[in-house]
């Protein structure tokens, strides 16, 4: 079962557990949970801890780590893309093994080289590695690479169901984390030993840092430039992309699959479009320069709609390099064998998710766009 898929079933347990008046949902929420109440935290506290340079570098080194067989696209792209816009610190995007990678639930990358090359390059391990959701989240050589890195001092940042992976790990237990709403069940089960923590975008705790679902990735990765280069350097970033609060402050139960509006959003992202539509080939074109964030937020929303699958087109099968140097790979260069194409968004990039569900809603319907928004844990749109 894909990530995806999981989450998928999760979300309409909890909305069965509501339909037959179950006092609780299927991810184990509850309000009164005494491990909820010891954590003391409020949520304007979460600072991650202020970089301190190690092994006489001048600039802090970022592995960003996927699993070639699937890793969640923008939760992988949104940190590479911001943190090299910042261009505060080496940025290496890489993943367990050599060669392409692909990413749920769209496109197709080059990462820069594996794991194993990275050690090459950086005996003395990363300062911070970004750990994005994926697909084999028990994967040995993953987990046993996070737990190297955290050996070597690195700080670990999850991003999304990223959180899985860290946890599964052992390096979490113990600190207070947070990750997408829907696994929330899930990880109180599975992942006892970690004070899970609700209402915050992002969780800031020493050497470990997590981040709530899939858009959190924006706010987390510029409180990590924050954390490397200082407020003001954070400030101009978020101006330059469109996201000026990059504060943890959020409200998780707005997401949740309850009766009315919720849920029948969700039924129809997670079931219906699939039930009675067929999903268009929908075409992005991929051209030298391109935002790989801004790519990343359209790719990932319009097949999150479960009305269409984006795909890549570029003129050949060659990489295409994206504006800070992240290489897609086209899937398709043929536009006849499409349906429809879109363009990537231009502008600042923290504003393209508004204007792909905006045009989302005008082609499936605003109860799609808003399923995608909740989806996403998106907190700024409300269809």
């Amino acid at each position: 079962m894909t990530l995806r898929s999981a989450r998928a079933r999760i979300i309409m347990l909890s909305a069965a557990s509501l339909i037959v008046g179950c006092g609780s949902v299927a991810t184990g929420r509850t309000s009164a949970a005494p491990q909820q109440q010891s954590i003391a935290a409020k949520a304007g506290d979460e600072r991650i801890t202020p970089y301190h340079a190690r092994f006489g570098r001048t600039r802090p080194v970022i592995a960003i780590v996927g699993e070639n067989s699937g890793t969640e696209l923008t939760d992988y792209v949104i940190p590479y893309g911001i943190l090299r816009q910042a261009d505060v610190g080496e940025v290496v995007p890489i993943a367990t093994k050599a060669g392409p990678m692909t990413m749920r639930p769209a496109l197709r990358l080059q990462p820069q080289g594996s794991v194993a090359d990275f050690d090459a390059r950086y005996p003395e391990g990363a300062d911070y590695v970004v750990v994005p959701a994926v697909v084999r989240r028990d994967d040995p050589a993953l987990l046993a690479w996070i737990r190297e890195q955290a050996a070597k001092g690195s700080t670990l940042v999850s991003i999304c169901d990223g959180a899985l992976v860290v946890a599964g790990s052992g390096m979490m237990d113990g600190h207070r984390a947070t990750a997408h709403w829907a696994t929330a069940g899930y990880r109180r089960k599975h992942y006892p030993n970690i004070r899970w923590v609700d209402d915050r975008r992002y969780v800031a705790d020493g050497t470990i840092v997590s981040s709530a679902g899939i858009s959190a990735a924006i706010p987390t990765s510029l409180a990590l430039v924050e954390a490397i280069a200082g407020r003001e350097r954070a400030a101009t970033v978020a101006a330059e992309i469109g996201t000026p609060d990059w504060s943890p402050n959020h409200d998780s139960r707005r997401f949740h699959p309850k009766l009315g509006r919720n849920l029948s959003a969700f039924a129809t992202t997670q079931y219906l479009n699939g039930w009675f539509h067929k999903p268009q080939a929908l075409g992005i074109p991929v051209d030298a320069g391109v935002d790989e964030v801004a790519l990343a937020l359209t790719a990932d929303a319009y097949t999150r709609s479960n009305r269409a699958h984006a795909y890549a087109l570029g003129t050949n099968q060659e990489p295409v390099e994206t504006l800070h140097g992240l290489r897609v790979l086209p899937e398709r260069t043929d536009a006849r064998s499409l349906d429809r194409q879109v363009a990537v968004p231009t502008g600042r990039p923290g504003l393209a998710l508004d204007r792909v569900l905006t045009d989302i809603a005008r082609s499936y319907g605003r109860q799609t766009a808003y399923g995608v928004a909740l989806d996403f844990e998106y907190p700024g749109f409300n269809g």
